[in-house]
């Protein structure tokens, strides 16, 4: 990974990776069905950010998570779960004049794709992160930062926010950005797909996907989506049921791996990406090959997609390791569904 970061605490104990963005508490339903219809749901945490330090902290890294939640009990919520993942939320901040924001989801039908989402974030506590509030410490203490395009629709001071820490500077750790492009998050979605494209041009490593590189910016197709983005060292372009692929600055010319995704008994389709994004910073943590990165990508990403919710236990390292290490074609064999984490189960072939 390029660049030598800043540290503030012990190398020992300093988190490896500092994810910033909004998290909030989200509703489950009880049973699939309209909103309108639910009659009562179970609650959990959702944020594309938090998602990633926790998936981080429960695959064995250090792993921090930077915000700002309500000093009301939703924010007390959040923040004991994500600590309770394993990660380090003492730069957290608490606003006594904003509310923590909340969301409540239907149950994917999966036989006609309906879902629905009802947000309650605006004018949230995380919505006020600003340059002047947010401590750039804690966000420059490790060797990477994750942040993603969803902090950048929130607020004009969020927005600022992620300018201020993708410009070029002396030890600035290794940028990490998900472009997360969600359309109906912005005030100005005309103004989105600029900056987006800027924010992911300053960035370090970028991770998108296919169809959101269409839909924002025109172009389709991993060549393409390179094209408009020659800047970052790592290029991760996820292409759906099709896999992924991956563009490293070797120089002259790109290096290019692209490795197909697996074939998994999909129980929720929620929280996969953010899945991906950590299996992909644990391989790179690691030094693992590129080809090793994408496929911890995927394999993190079963690992969500067979349960209901947005975050789960991953497979134990060597477990996770030694499917990685599987030939093309057995790779290409493999499905998982739900238990497939389990040291005791059998994955399954084809």
């Amino acid at each position: 990974m390029s660049g030598t970061p800043a540290r503030t605490a012990d190398a020992a104990t300093a988190a490896e990776v500092v994810c910033l963005g909004e998290s909030m508490v989200t509703f489950l339903p009880s049973q699939p069905g309209r909103l309108a219809d639910v009659p009562s749901f179970g609650r959990g945490i959702g944020g594309a950010e938090s998602n990633v330090a926790c998936a981080l902290a429960a695959a064995g890294h250090r792993a921090a998570w930077v915000s700002r939640v309500g000093a009301d009990g939703f924010g007390d919520h959040l923040v004991e779960a994500v600590t309770g993942y394993g990660v380090d939320t003492s730069a957290v901040q608490r606003d006594p004049a904003r509310p923590t924001g909340i969301y409540f989801r239907t149950a994917t039908d999966r036989a006609t794709d309906v879902h629905e989402v009802a947000y309650y974030r605006a004018g949230s506590a995380a919505s006020a992160m600003s340059p002047d509030n947010v401590p750039h410490d804690a966000l420059f203490a490790g060797r990477v930062l994750h942040l993603s395009g969803i902090t950048a629709a929130l607020s004009a001071d969020c927005l600022a926010l992620l300018h201020d820490l993708t410009a070029p500077r002396p030890g600035r750790p290794l940028i990490s950005f998900d472009v997360n492009h969600r359309p109906g998050l912005w005030r100005d979605a005309d103004a989105a797909p600029e900056v987006l494209l800027d924010l992911a041009r300053r960035s370090d490593l970028v991770f998108v996907g296919e169809d959101e590189a269409e839909e924002a910016w025109g172009v389709k197709g991993a060549e393409a989506i390179r094209a408009a983005l020659p800047e970052p060292e790592v290029l991760v372009v996820k292409r759906g049921p099709e896999g992924a692929t991956v563009f490293c600055d070797a120089g002259e010319a790109d290096d290019v791996t692209a490795v197909p995704a697996l074939r998994v008994d999909v129980v929720a389709p929620v929280g996969a990406g953010d899945a991906f994004a950590a299996g992909f910073l644990s391989a790179t943590l690691r030094g693992l090959p590129v080809r090793d990165r994408i496929r911890h990508g995927h394999l993190m990403a079963a690992a969500v997609l067979t349960v209901p919710g947005d975050l789960t236990a991953p497979a134990a390292r060597a477990h996770a390791d030694a499917l990685a290490a599987l030939g093309d074609d057995a790779w290409g064999r493999l499905r998982l569904g739900p238990g497939w984490t389990g040291d005791d189960q059998e994955v399954r072939t084809t």
